[in-house]
């Protein structure tokens, strides 16, 4: 009797857990307002959406890694940030997943960002978001990346 309560303590954790982790669905939840950099900045300038559908502009950090965090962009110091395009300098912190990456520790890569692409977005179509963001590796980068990345950012 004693393992069939723990058997079903486990697994109403687990359950507990992973329903607070999936969270709302994000159809239910209300759309998010722009945080108050984005607010003051002028229509025509597109928002970079985070991990939390937040309406960002020139964030310090960002996550990369949505479901693990296991690659972040930090220190972001922005030159420009305009309709065509945004540019910062900064560290991406990466994962290395060694030997697996609960064990694994953070290594610092310098980076150059870049984010263009800007169109509606499906949330708010009243703001633009840049919708490909790319990475130019200064100096060393992760293993198995090119010195230069694209990636397409989440609507």
């Amino acid at each position: 009797m004693h393992m069939r309560a723990l058997t079903m303590t486990v697994t109403l954790f687990a359950l507990a857990a992973f329903t607070t982790a999936a969270g709302v669905p994000a159809a239910s939840q209300p759309a998010p307002e722009p945080s108050s950099r984005s607010a003051q900045q002028p229509a025509d300038r597109p928002v970079l959406v985070d991990c939390s559908w937040r309406a960002e502009v020139r964030p310090s950090d960002f996550i990369l890694a949505c479901g693990d965090g296991n690659s972040r962009l930090a220190s972001l110091r922005w030159s420009r940030w305009d309709a065509g395009a945004a540019q910062a300098k900064g560290v991406n912190w990466v994962n290395d997943c060694k030997p697996y990456c609960a064990a694994g520790r953070f290594q610092a890569y310098p980076v150059t960002v870049r984010l263009d692409r800007a169109e509606p977005w499906e949330k708010r179509p009243q703001l633009s978001h840049y919708s490909r963001i790319t990475l130019v590796y200064t100096d060393s980068r992760p293993e198995r990346v090119a010195p230069t990345v694209s990636y397409p950012l989440w609507d």
